[in-house]
């Protein structure tokens, strides 16, 4: 049970970042080449190919190599149901704090 914990701890820490949420969001609408990443987002492709190395150890996205491309692809689209969740609970908080306003 205890290893079971660490795999989900290690899943959540490498969701941690910002830029690795939002590649997992693009991913939930498919797979994804390397260069579309770096068009994505003002990162350079080293940073980008280290935070795909991060979702890929933990498992939450495979690789793929066609010729000079690496395509990326979810693993747990399962995932985007908590992500929507999360952002249900969002929506929830500003209209909270849209209604204090008025």
């Amino acid at each position: 049970m205890k290893q079971r914990i660490i795999v989900k701890a290690n899943i959540f820490k490498a969701l941690g970042h910002p830029t690795r949420l939002w590649m997992v969001e693009q991913l939930a609408q498919g797979e994804k080449c390397v260069c579309e990443f770096v068009e994505g987002v003002d990162v350079d492709f080293s940073t980008i190919s280290k935070h795909l190395s991060v979702l890929r150890h933990a498992g939450i996205v495979d690789m793929e190599k066609r010729g000079k491309q690496i395509f990326y692809r979810l693993t747990m689209p399962c995932l985007m149901t908590s992500l929507h969740c999360i952002d249900g609970l969002l929506d929830l908080q500003i209209q909270k704090q849209i209604a204090l306003i008025e």
